[in-house]
């Protein structure tokens, strides 16, 4: 069965991203040679994408451009099967796309079957859903060294109680940390 885990990079106060947005500029501050291997360790254990409705669509338009610039990242980005949960949404044009309709529903079924990981990166309203739901078997966070101040944050008021096991604390030369830590159930 595949594991559906949640990978964002946050502040030290707790937003994932700036006051408008795309405002992920902070992302800078961690970014290095041991987080591009942090993400193609990721990538070639996945075997599925998931993302909302506006991560998708911002997301698309960014990795369909760095074609022209190969990177092994940006062929895992390409070239995986992705997921967009939208409601609303009839097309999707990345490769590789198909559509979830009502996410808490439809990814219990495609969680059982596969044995990759499925990764939902930023989408910060349907991680919302996702949590609530239990879903998330493991959240991955890189937290980035800084006081943001205002934005959005990745984990509002209204979540579940919900214990975790930390499995992983790597800290970064950037100053960053990542964590990982799997659910309890």
């Amino acid at each position: 069965m595949r594991k559906l885990i949640m990978w964002n990079v946050i502040t030290l106060d707790g937003y994932f991203e700036g006051d408008k947005p795309w405002d992920l500029d902070f992302h800078n501050i961690v970014w290095g040679k041991e987080l591009e291997d942090f993400s193609i360790e990721q990538g070639k254990s996945a075997d599925m994408l998931v993302f909302g409705e506006v991560t998708y669509k911002g997301m698309a338009d960014y990795w369909t451009k760095a074609e022209s610039e190969p990177s092994e990242i940006t062929g895992f980005m390409n070239k995986l099967p992705k997921i967009v949960c939208s409601s609303t949404r009839t097309t999707a044009d990345w490769n590789n796309t198909s559509i979830v309709h009502d996410a808490i529903e439809e990814l219990p079924k495609i969680k059982q079957k596969g044995d990759g990981n499925m990764f939902v990166f930023g989408s910060g309203i349907l991680s919302q859903s996702l949590m609530k739901a239990n879903l998330f078997d493991e959240y991955r966070l890189c937290v980035a060294p800084i006081f943001l101040g205002k934005g959005r944050r990745l984990f509002n008021e209204g979540l579940p109680y919900q214990k975790l096991k930390l499995l992983e604390s790597r800290p970064l030369q950037t100053g960053g940390v990542i964590l990982r830590y799997a659910t309890i159930q």
